[in-house]
């Protein structure tokens, strides 16, 4: 981690992530084949309303076209650099194909340039390479976790995060998420090995407001703090108590240990054990 001098209040506490120690440049310039503009939705709807509070504003940026449909299979590919993407929290890596395709993929922890990745079903258990299920041992850190033979990978892709084989059995493999929950998956479905890059990330501390704004998040007011027709908790003189019998939202739903999930929900038959609660 990256510490600063306390010059001012706000870089007193503040922190980052060292790039210089895991990217191949500074800044690195994308590969202009796998970037595009687009206009960020910042939490509106088709029709310009406000569906998803405090977004809003931040710095520009540059889409990537990362890969995770993993398609190019027992074709090596070589991880040409290292690179920053605004729009995530891991590291992505530009690689080289063996044809010459050029594609950008979330990387592992620990897998420098000039490294082989292969897709394959013969490949080996290496950071990097992605295989079915079946052909992974329980006790192997996976990620990009895909649900079917065919699917995408979706599951398990933020920074410093990885699932784990529990078991296998009966053409299914037993996983534990990064949530807790322990699931089920069929076992032809494709995992990455290894454990996302950038694991410090969750150590970062913003420390000023202004470093917030850069990156889209616009200011969160407290209920408490507003009149009483906008929040089921606002008005009084001075600081008043909440006044409800249960916690609820600014539109009057429970919050905390209301379960949210549809109990006639499709994949709930897969779930051996619910996530753990915070």
């Amino acid at each position: 981690m990256k510490t600063f001098a306390p010059r001012s209040p706000g870089r007193r506490q503040m922190t980052g992530i060292n790039y210089r120690e895991f990217l191949t440049h500074v800044r690195p310039h994308p590969e202009k084949s796998l970037i595009f503009g687009v206009k960020r939705d910042v939490g509106r709807n088709n029709l310009g309303r406000i569906t998803t509070r405090h977004k809003g504003g931040g710095a520009k940026r540059l889409m990537r076209l990362v890969d995770f449909k993993f398609n190019k299979k027992d074709i090596p590919a070589r991880v040409a650099s290292v690179e920053y993407d605004p729009n995530r929290t891991a590291f992505i890596g530009l690689v080289i194909y063996k044809d010459g395709e050029k594609r950008y993929m979330v990387l592992p922890k620990d897998v420098r340039p000039g490294r082989e990745i292969l897709v394959s079903e013969k490949a080996p258990i290496l950071p990097g390479n992605r295989l079915p299920l079946s052909k992974l041992l329980p006790g192997t850190l996976i990620y990009n976790i895909s649900l079917s033979s065919e699917g995408d990978a979706l599951l398990v892709r933020s920074a410093g995060s990885f699932a784990e084989i529990v078991a296998k059995d009966e053409g299914y493999a037993t996983i534990k998420l990064p949530s807790g929950e322990v699931r089920k998956i069929k076992d032809d479905a494709w995992a990455s090995v290894g454990q996302v890059s950038n694991e410090e990330n969750n150590l970062v501390v913003i420390g000023k407001a202004g470093r917030s704004r850069l990156m889209g998040i616009r200011p969160t007011v407290r209920g408490s703090a507003m009149n009483p027709v906008d929040h089921p908790y606002g008005g009084g003189e001075g600081r008043t108590l909440r006044g409800t019998r249960r916690p609820k939202n600014k539109w009057g739903k429970g919050t905390r240990g209301v379960k949210t999930r549809n109990p006639n929900k499709y994949s709930s038959k897969f779930i051996i054990s619910r996530r753990t609660k915070n």
